[in-house]
C-alpha cells in the first residue's frame, strides 16, 4: 500500500509537469503588489489545491494587534489613541485604535492562571520603516486625558468608609482629608474635590497615623 501511493504520487506530479508544458514550469501571479513575507513551500514537492505557498504583504501598511484583557476591552473603543513603546528604536509611535474584535480567547498567563483575552486591532499615524511582520511591542491606549488634571500618587488615597480620603501635611502634623476621586490609572488618580494643587499628601500612610498626628517629611 506504501509503494502504491508513492507511485500515484509520482504519476500526479508528472500530470503537472505535463500539463504546464515541457519545461513543467507553472506561473503565479500575486494578487496584491508587495514583498514576500514568507516562503512556506521551499521545496518541489506536490501540493493540494488551496496550499499555502507563500505570504506577501505590504510592509507599509503594518497593523499593531494587542491581546488586553476582556474587563478592559469593554472600555476601548474605536478611534482611541495608542501608544507603541519598546519597539526597539527611539521615541514613542503614534496609533489609533481601529477594530476591538467582538470575540475572546483564553490564554495561559506567566503565572499560570487562565485569562479571557481580546484581540485590539490599531494602525499606525506614521508606519515605521524598522518594523515588520510579527515583530513584538508594547502598547498603551489611552482612555481618557484631559489638558487640566489636579492628580495625586494613587498610593496616598485609602478608603473611608463609602468614600476615599488623603492625609495632608499641615506642617508637622498630618491632616485628614474627605476625597472625590476620578480617573484612576495604576499610579495616579484624577481628584475632582478635597485637594489643591501644591499640598503635600503622605503616601502608603501606616494605620497608625491619624488626624493631628505628628509627622515629618523624609527626603
Amino acid at each position: 500500500r506504501s509503494a502504491e501511493a508513492d507511485a500515484k504520487s509520482a504519476r500526479a506530479a508528472l500530470m503537472a509537469i505535463s500539463v504546464s508544458g515541457p519545461q513543467g514550469v507553472v506561473s503565479l501571479r500575486s494578487p496584491v503588489a508587495g514583498s514576500v513575507f514568507r516562503i512556506s513551500e521551499r521545496s518541489e514537492r506536490v501540493v493540494a489545491p488551496g496550499a499555502v505557498l507563500m505570504m506577501i504583504g505590504n510592509p507599509e501598511a503594518l497593523e499593531i494587534v494587542v491581546k488586553v484583557l476582556s474587563s478592559e476591552a469593554v472600555r476601548i473603543k474605536p478611534g482611541m489613541p495608542v501608544l507603541i513603546e519598546g519597539w526597539g528604536g527611539a521615541g514613542v509611535l503614534q496609533a489609533r485604535v481601529r477594530l476591538v474584535e467582538p470575540f475572546a480567547f483564553t490564554k495561559v498567563s506567566a503565572l499560570g492562571v487562565e485569562e479571557q483575552r481580546v484581540n485590539v486591532v490599531a494602525d499606525f499615524v506614521e508606519p515605521p520603516r524598522d518594523l515588520g511582520d510579527g515583530y513584538r511591542v508594547e502598547a498603551r491606549i489611552v482612555l481618557w486625558s484631559s489638558r487640566d488634571v489636579l492628580k495625586v500618587a494613587s498610593s496616598a488615597l485609602f478608603r473611608r468608609g463609602d468614600g476615599w480620603a488623603a492625609f495632608v501635611m499641615d506642617g508637622r502634623h498630618a491632616r485628614l482629608r474627605l476625597v472625590r476621586p476620578g480617573n484612576r490609572a495604576p499610579l495616579e488618580t484624577e481628584v475632582l474635590e478635597g485637594l489643591v494643587p501644591g499640598e503635600r499628601v503622605i503616601v502608603h500612610p501606616p494605620n497608625d497615623v491619624a488626624d493631628g498626628s505628628r509627622v515629618r517629611s523624609r527626603n
